[in-house]
């Protein structure tokens, strides 16, 4: 990767960081800014599998997937967002920027991944939670649930790219999305985007359906059964886990 970066005219370096352990996380920010002068964009991406289902998956599975996923996303984030602080508050302009990589799983669920899912939920919360926190020093923070053919999902999802046809699913096609969100011209913060082949949608999170209220009391216990049900049927029906 190094190679090919360097025969394209950019400059890299290889970091073997655990990015989910706190003090390699911070070397690694801190070796990019020794290196290059400052940080311009994090791109977290870390993870792996260890599917199973809820009922059969052990404290092992469960603690490696949310460690690697969650703390991977939060800990490089974490340091970074003290790098561009530090720059804002010694007057110096930032434009930082994050991208951080969730997945259709923790969008919608996934029969079956239910660790995966889980951490990939939380990374898309964390978005909106950053990009909340974070626009005063001038970082924009946006997600990406891609939909494509990988290490972890080939042979699972996805069989081998085709020889000579349009390949959808080639992990290459979700790039473009990737770099402009981390690239100055991005101007939006606190977003998701899935996207495939030629394709990108935002995605939207939790919402407040149909409001069913009694008024100025609380409910009676024989109300709220009729009240959940009302509600659920004035409401758009929630999408399918993957799977289900």
């Amino acid at each position: 990767m190094v190679a090919a970066i360097e025969d394209l005219g950019g400059e890299a370096i290889v970091d073997g960081a655990d990015v989910a352990d706190w003090d390699q996380a911070e070397a690694l920010v801190a070796r990019a800014v020794d290196t290059w002068g400052r940080l311009d964009t994090l791109v977290c991406n870390a993870g792996f599998l260890r599917d199973r289902m809820l009922a059969n998956m052990s404290e092992e599975e469960w603690d490696l997937v949310t460690r690697v996923h969650l703390k991977g996303h939060f800990a490089p984030a974490r340091h970074a967002i003290a790098h561009w602080r530090d720059r804002s508050k010694a007057g110096v302009e930032v434009a930082g920027r994050v991208v951080m990589t969730s997945s259709g799983a923790g969008l919608m669920g996934s029969i079956g991944q239910g660790n995966y899912a889980v951490a990939k939920a939380g990374i898309a919360l964390m978005v909106v939670q950053a990009a909340a926190e974070w626009g005063r020093y001038g970082v924009l923070v946006n997600g990406v649930a891609p939909d494509a053919r990988t290490r972890m999902t080939e042979g699972v999802f996805y069989g081998d790219a085709p020889v000579e046809s349009w390949d959808e699913k080639d992990p290459a096609n979700v790039s473009p999305l990737m770099v402009w969100l981390g690239s100055s011209a991005c101007d939006v913060t606190g977003r998701v985007f899935e996207a495939t082949g030629g394709q990108l949608k935002v995605c939207d999170g939790w919402q407040h359906g149909s409001v069913i209220s009694v008024g100025e009391r609380r409910f009676a216990v024989d109300e709220v059964g009729d009240a959940v049900h009302r509600s659920i049927s004035e409401s758009p029906d929630p999408a399918p886990v993957f799977g289900a």
